[in-house]
């Protein structure tokens, strides 16, 4: 297993932050659940870097572990979103891992 997948699985367990780098761009992360898609591995994340107009409009973003670079776990706990189900995003998907 690589670094960030084992960091991801951590930080998914334990309900903490990472911080990791996406397309460019650094991103705080609270990952919920981590899923495989096409022989993929995904994770749902909320991005707490975005610019949110408020809570009620949290949602869950979907990152490709391929494409998270710098992954780093954070002592910051999180709560996971009182709306938040452990499921795969669809049908085809196979979750692996939720809090």
């Amino acid at each position: 297993m690589d670094d960030t997948r084992l960091k991801l699985m951590e930080a998914i367990a334990r309900r903490r932050m990472v911080t990791a780098q996406y397309n460019g761009n650094m991103m705080q992360l609270a990952p919920h659940q981590m899923f495989e898609r096409r022989g993929d591995l995904f994770v749902s994340a909320l991005n707490l870097s975005k610019n949110w107009r408020s809570p009620e409009d949290w949602k869950l973003g979907h990152y490709k572990l391929d494409g998270l670079a710098a992954t780093e776990l954070q002592d910051a706990e999180f709560e996971p979103l009182p709306s938040f189900e452990a499921a795969a995003p669809h049908e085809d998907d196979t979750l692996l891992l939720a809090v």
